[in-house]
């Protein structure tokens, strides 16, 4: 789960996350917890999931971390402060905060885990490229991880079909 700094930033531009997620330098420290191979898929799923953060941001929506080793590799890229929080300026405008499970801000709303994965899928419908694959519904299990996260294929489509239908979009 995460949140971001008050006041939010609803007028977010897409294409200023976007930017400061394809320049994003991802230094050796980020893997030191996140030690699952092949690092480029990890690289990739972070960046992903970074480019899903936008969406949720402009709309205040929480949505879920999909996969343990991209939220390995997210708590190191945390812990280089002044790299992890001049990203956020560039690609937010603020600070996205971290909020593990267990350890949420004081009056929160209890966590609804599918409810978050399922914003994740939306957003993810949002920041896509033509024709780009989402590693992160099944990044876990592709790294061979046990007890891997993830979001099963059929719900993933279950939520794109979904969404055709109610933006008319086929």
């Amino acid at each position: 789960m995460f949140t971001f700094a008050r006041p939010r930033r609803r007028n977010l531009e897409p294409a200023a996350t976007e930017l400061a997620v394809s320049e994003l330098e991802l230094p050796a420290a980020v893997y030191k917890t996140c030690l699952w191979e092949p690092r480029d898929l990890v690289a990739t799923g972070l960046r992903q999931w970074l480019r899903c953060c936008g969406p949720a941001l402009a709309d205040d929506q929480v949505i879920g971390m999909p996969s343990r080793a991209v939220d390995e590799a997210w708590h190191g890229f945390i812990l280089c402060t002044r790299r992890y929080a001049d990203f956020c300026d560039r690609a937010y405008g603020q600070f996205l905060h971290h909020h593990p499970e267990g350890a949420e801000p004081a009056g929160s709303a209890p966590v609804d885990t599918a409810g978050q994965l399922g914003r994740t899928v939306v957003a993810w419908s949002l920041v896509a490229r033509p024709g780009e694959e989402c590693v992160l519904w099944d990044l876990d299990s592709r790294l061979g991880l046990t007890d891997p996260w993830g979001i099963p294929t059929a719900r993933v489509a279950e939520i794109e079909a979904t969404l055709r239908e109610s933006t008319g979009r086929h």
